[in-house]
């Protein structure tokens, strides 16, 4: 006869609930990605220089735990608890966050997701499909820093997924968007939560999404208010003193299958209401081709303008992946930037370069996933 000896009260506990154990599941998940990089005219100087990059390669690192439990009824409790990872040096993104990827707990059934803690928001999920290149580290995230962090903290979030998860409906509701204090479109210390003030540091996104194997097209919407402390806003970061000061993001997205090809594309449509406005829009176009299982090619243009200004960005971005394994791959990408105006953006996630000037940068790279 089996026989099972507890030797702690611990042991005792795990093993009285053991049926409720057998109807949970948990997964321990990650991306390692890095490799080295050249990239030209990243000083004031124009200097080139060779390295390891911090943020991002083909995709960002991380390591991540989630679970869900059966309640019975068709009804699950679920949550995911995320870290980004600097391959490089071993240290933390996301402003130094543990789990700044995502950090929340929540139900779901069939049909409707209901989420409580830090979250991807409407505007991260919008482009998923549509934007070829994805978070890379030549990608219209240079452009816009805040759309590979579109994160809210605090915050309230919906997914439903209806008409044979063809037609998606979201939308998160923030009390306090950002916590840290670290600085970046990751950590700009707007908090809010404050007694006597609802709107201080509040943000709000939604989204509606329609897709199928040939074909795809998804809109959101996406407004922060800023408070006592300030906001990130592309290029910098804006004093945003009052909550009359805010940040408005409408996209509109798409691809179409042609075969194995996919074509996406989409526009960004961008607000700020400071003491300095701006309007900009941003748009990219983007191809995806696998020659057979192991290799594929991407392609990207995108473009950043500014309402009024001779401000603009063009962005260029070519990558060819080699798959060793489904888990396994090496890669190299290509980007060029060329900026007008007093526009600064580099062609590397949280890059430099000087105003008006280009800049191009190579990457070579493996990437893991588990």
């Amino acid at each position: 006869m089996k026989k099972i000896v507890c030797t702690a009260a611990t042991l005792i506990a795990a093993s009285c609930a053991g049926n409720a154990m057998a109807q949970s599941a948990i997964t321990i998940y990650g991306l390692v990605d890095t490799g080295v990089e050249y990239i030209t005219n990243s000083n004031t100087a124009g200097n080139s220089v060779v390295k390891m990059p911090s943020l991002t390669g083909s995709y960002p690192s991380r390591l991540g735990f989630k679970g869900s439990e059966d309640l019975g009824a068709g009804m699950q409790a679920i949550f995911v608890l995320e870290a980004g990872l600097e391959v490089n040096s071993g240290a933390m993104n996301q402003g130094n966050r543990l789990f700044g990827r995502q950090s929340y707990v929540g139900l779901k059934n069939d049909e409707n997701t209901l989420m409580l803690g830090r979250q991807v928001n409407m505007t991260y999920i919008a482009s998923l499909k549509s934007d070829v290149i994805g978070p890379s580290i030549y990608s219209i995230g240079s452009m816009d820093p805040y759309l590979p962090n579109a994160r809210s903290d605090n915050a309230i979030g919906y997914l439903g997924n209806f008409l044979g998860n063809t037609v998606t409906v979201g939308a998160t509701y923030s009390f306090g968007r950002d916590t840290s204090t670290a600085g970046g479109p990751s950590a700009t210390g707007c908090a809010g939560e404050v007694a006597g003030d609802a709107a201080t540091c509040r943000q709000y996104t939604g989204l509606i999404a329609y897709d199928n194997k040939s074909y795809g097209i998804s809109g959101s919407y996406d407004k922060m208010n800023g408070g006592a402390g300030e906001y990130y806003s592309g290029g910098g970061v804006i004093s945003a003193a009052s909550t009359d000061s805010t940040d408005r993001r409408i996209t509109v997205n798409g691809f179409v299958m042609l075969g194995d090809v996919k074509i996406g594309g989409g526009l960004i449509n961008r607000q700020t209401l400071t003491t300095s406005n701006s309007v900009s829009n941003l748009g990219y176009l983007g191809v995806s081709y696998p020659f057979n299982s192991m290799w594929v090619a991407d392609v990207q243009i995108s473009r950043l303008s500014f309402s009024g200004t001779s401000n603009s960005t063009n962005l260029e971005v070519a990558r060819l992946t080699y798959n060793l394994s489904k888990r396994t791959a090496l890669y190299a990408i290509v980007g060029h930037v060329t900026n007008a105006g007093t526009d600064a953006v580099s062609a590397e996630a949280a890059g430099s370069v000087n105003a008006g000037q280009g800049q191009t940068g190579i990457m070579t790279g493996i990437r893991h996933t588990f």
